[in-house]
């Protein structure tokens, strides 16, 4: 085994045992199925998914139902973890609706986008190694859980409140949030989609005021999941609050701004009209 495979080895073990600990954290006070925790069990069952779909995907040597298959399984997983939780309320309802609505919308656009590529270059180095390409899969897998936790750990829990002011204002900042990644997704289609505009930076509509407002969007959403579920967590079930802060770091520090600014700078840096964009529009969080 080489290096490379050796340290992908290790990195899919290191994610298992970290999904394991979120999953005995998120099962403190909340429904069991068949005498086991029902939030384990779908943590389990989110990794499982990402396993199946590999092996296809590892023989056909293709990345292309990647994002397809992570949307799918933030959809299943929370259907039956409200199916088979203690009681079905409104707030469960609530939290049941955000994460199909978001998950349903940006599968469908990051399918849509990659059969119009063709492919996802982010994937040529690691389809022909099995352990790497098996790797990117159970991260998935744990993206699901740590991003989708808070909902989950809320619905599985067997404490039921009525809906109250962190309801009404976690949901209002999940409508801004998906406002916001879903309108700054359809302004850089519309960009790119136009020939006039080939070898060009996005800098109108949302992206005139954030350099990433589609990953603003990303966070603030996952923060009004949370907040709406504040009321029913207890004891370890506030590990659930990892969600917003996963999002925000994985976006913000590993792959998600670092990546593109990186690909940005090489493409477009030093050019003047990108240094006076860049120089006034912030990274993230939208200027008023």
């Amino acid at each position: 085994m080489n290096p490379a495979d050796r340290k992908a080895l290790v990195a899919i073990i290191v994610v298992i045992l970290i999904g394991i600990l979120v999953a005995f954290a998120g099962s403190q006070g909340g429904s069991l199925v068949f005498g086991m925790p029902l939030f384990a069990a779908l943590v389990g069952l989110s990794f499982l998914i990402q396993w199946l779909v590999f092996m296809p995907a590892y023989l056909l040597q293709s990345e292309k139902f990647f994002d397809l298959t992570g949307s799918l399984t933030y959809v299943s997983i929370i259907t039956i973890g409200l199916a088979l939780g203690s009681e079905i309320d409104v707030r469960s309802l609530l939290l049941w609706a955000m994460v199909v609505i978001w998950a349903i919308r940006l599968g469908a656009f990051l399918f849509g986008r990659i059969k119009k590529a063709g492919k996802d270059d982010r994937f040529d180095e690691l389809k022909p190694s099995f352990f790497r390409f098996l790797n990117v899969w159970t991260i998935q897998g744990l993206w699901v859980t740590f991003t989708m936790a808070a909902a989950l750990v809320a619905i599985t829990s067997t404490v039921r409140k009525e809906l109250d002011i962190f309801a009404l204002v976690g949901s209002l900042i999940w409508v801004l949030g998906f406002v916001f990644e879903v309108v700054a997704d359809n302004q850089k289609s519309r960009f790119s989609a136009n020939p006039d505009n080939k070898g060009k930076f996005i800098q109108t509509g949302l992206w005139s005021r954030s350099r990433h407002p589609n990953y603003f969007g990303e966070i603030m959403l996952w923060l009004g999941v949370a907040i709406v579920t504040i009321p029913v967590l207890e004891g370890w079930q506030w590990i659930a609050f990892i969600s917003p802060v996963f999002v925000t770091f994985l976006l913000t520090r590993v792959s998600g701004v670092p990546l593109l600014e990186k690909k940005a700078e090489k493409k477009w840096g030093g050019q003047e009209a990108y240094e006076a964009y860049k120089k006034s529009t912030p990274p993230l969080f939208p200027r008023l």
